[in-house]
């Protein structure tokens, strides 16, 4: 194999594969240079998080195979709290105030099929919301991990 050398370079396919290779090179240099928008930002930040959030807990309330959990709830605080859980686990700047998840959840018994009952009112309201595939499988993966704090809790 020849080395490379100035007169290869001078051969017009030759450099034009190498000016190509290098600008892909610094294209993907740039690409993994640029942040990515936290998925706080990508949601819509806190004003489509609480629309979202609202819409979710009339489906919650509308929902019979959970809504008794909800019945003496303070539907206001929970809301406020959704929104800030949400918030801060996707990156924004809010600071969620409630309690630990398992210590919300003490006693109440639930099992899995409620608790999936609960991501597909979630689903529901995302899917209204047209919130794309991406970010709906990525807020749906930073809230899966609460799961074995609240089931059977």
């Amino acid at each position: 194999m020849e080395r490379l050398s100035l007169a290869m370079l001078r051969r017009p396919a030759l450099a034009g594969a190498l000016g190509l290779l290098l600008m892909s090179g610094c294209q993907s240099m740039d690409q993994k240079a640029a942040p990515q928008a936290s998925l706080y930002d990508r949601l819509g930040g806190q004003p489509a998080i609480t629309a979202v959030v609202d819409d979710f807990i009339g489906n919650v309330a509308a929902d019979n195979r959970i809504n008794g959990f909800f019945a003496n709830a303070n539907v206001p605080r929970l809301k406020v709290l959704l929104v800030q859980q949400i918030c801060q686990g996707t990156g924004g700047p809010c600071t969620y105030s409630g309690r630990d998840m398992q210590t919300a959840h003490r006693g109440m018994n639930i099992s899995d099929a409620q608790f999936g009952a609960l991501v597909e009112d979630l689903v529901k309201s995302l899917d209204k919301f047209k919130v794309p595939d991406r970010e709906k499988n990525e807020l749906l993966a930073a809230l899966g991990p609460m799961k074995p704090q609240i089931v059977h809790q």
